[in-house]
């Protein structure tokens, strides 16, 4: 599979000289997957939030397990379809390096502070951290190759009035051309779309099995109405009720689907592992055989598309909606999140204003380097999205007294 990805697609920003000869012999996409997984920005991800705060469970995952997760649904998929899986796995690897402290709530704090210097988007964060702040290759952060970086794109433009979602920064706009180029608009590539699809089908599935295991969520006696409202207001806003009800329906008839309420035994925890790898399968299973069906491929880069059936769209987004009712609308759940923010926005503004004294080295020196107030906003934000969940709040309590 690899001829079908040509010189174009192997190229770096930056040219590397010829590996030792007693070096493993690797294609440039495994030294991609590699470098991704030694970078630190990915070890930060362990003590980041995913749904709850990685200190609250054992069980519950944070954003490395799931990008972890969500790496290898895309690798099996890629795989499958014939492109490359060490692409498709990278990009899943490092498709939440850009998120902050907090998960989603953080990242929507950090946009409202940062709109004088361009906004805040955990995806765009994450090609800056790719070609910018990650220490590899000077001026080119990890390096990696076209494709690479292509698939790692999940939103291939820049901040419009259109969508909150964009992919970079006008300030990195240089790299993000020289990627693109080959690109159709503002298509995404095959790989992306398998990483982006992963990302649905993990974090629906996965998020629920949290839930259950918190006793947030019980399949068995849940109240679909009260779920389709969030389902409408979070991701589907023209399904109806009919429409939703015949979809769950369609999940009730999965044959792992618990009878029994979910009691803590590993009676119980073996039943939700088997349905999670259940859905995991009906999803993708559902998706290769659409793609198959709508092109001859090959399944590469621009040469097709991905294909999601529109019930499989339903059946996440029921999920996505479920774990949502439960979980991060749960009360206590909200009053923690407003409380992040509030020390988000807090953190912010004393680095602004204290500057390079506050900030850690290599963000100093940017600081330094900075050519105006709009710029030397966009380091601290990238400081303060560096940081776990725990780094933030200790920062915040030695900054903010």
């Amino acid at each position: 599979m690899d001829d079908l990805y040509d010189d174009a697609a192997r190229e770096r920003l930056v040219p590397e000289p010829p590996k030792r000869v007693d070096a493993p012999v690797r294609t440039p996409f495994e030294r991609d997957r590699a470098r991704l997984v030694h970078a630190a920005s990915s070890r930060r991800l362990a003590a980041k939030t995913q749904v709850v705060g990685p200190q609250s469970d054992d069980f519950v995952r944070n954003r490395l397990t799931h990008s972890l997760e969500v790496a290898q649904v895309a690798r099996d998929l890629s795989r499958a379809l014939g492109s490359q899986p060490d692409i498709a796995e990278t990009a899943a690897l490092a498709h939440d390096l850009g998120h902050p402290p907090f998960g989603h709530n953080g990242e929507r704090v950090l946009a409202e502070v940062g709109d004088a210097c361009g906004g805040f988007e955990g995806n765009a964060q994450t090609l800056r951290i790719l070609t910018r702040l990650e220490a590899k290759t000077e001026g080119a952060g990890l390096n990696l190759t076209r494709a690479t970086l292509d698939a790692c794109t999940k939103y291939p433009w820049l901040r419009n009035e259109v969508t909150p979602k964009f992919g970079v920064y006008v300030d990195d706009l240089p790299v993000f051309t020289w990627m693109r180029q080959g690109a159709i608009g503002s298509r995404q590539c095959l790989e992306a779309q398998v990483m982006d699809l992963a990302d649905d089908v993990a974090y629906s599935v996965h998020d629920v099995e949290d839930g259950v295991v918190a006793h947030r969520v019980d399949l068995t006696t849940f109240d679909p109405a009260a779920v389709w409202e969030t389902v409408r207001e979070w991701y589907l806003p023209a399904a109806s009720d009919d429409q939703l009800d015949a979809t769950l329906a369609g999940l009730r008839a999965v044959e792992s689907w618990p009878q029994a309420s979910y009691d803590g035994t590993r009676r119980s925890l073996a039943a939700l592992k088997n349905l999670t790898s259940d859905l995991i399968g009906r999803f993708c299973g559902a998706v290769q055989h659409a793609t198959f069906a709508a092109s001859e491929g090959p399944f590469v880069r621009y040469a097709a598309d991905l294909v999601v059936p529109e019930q499989t769209r339903l059946e996440m987004a029921v999920l996505k909606g479920i774990a949502a009712h439960y979980v991060m609308q749960a009360d206590d759940r909200v009053a923690l999140m407003e409380r992040q923010r509030e020390l988000l926005a807090e953190l912010v503004a004393v680095l602004a204003d204290r500057g390079p004294d506050a900030l850690d080295r290599q963000f100093a020196d940017d600081w330094h380097a900075a050519a105006d107030d709009s710029a030397r906003l966009r380091v601290v934000l990238d400081q303060v999205a560096s940081l776990t969940d725990q780094s933030a709040v200790e920062r915040h309590s030695r900054l903010c007294p």
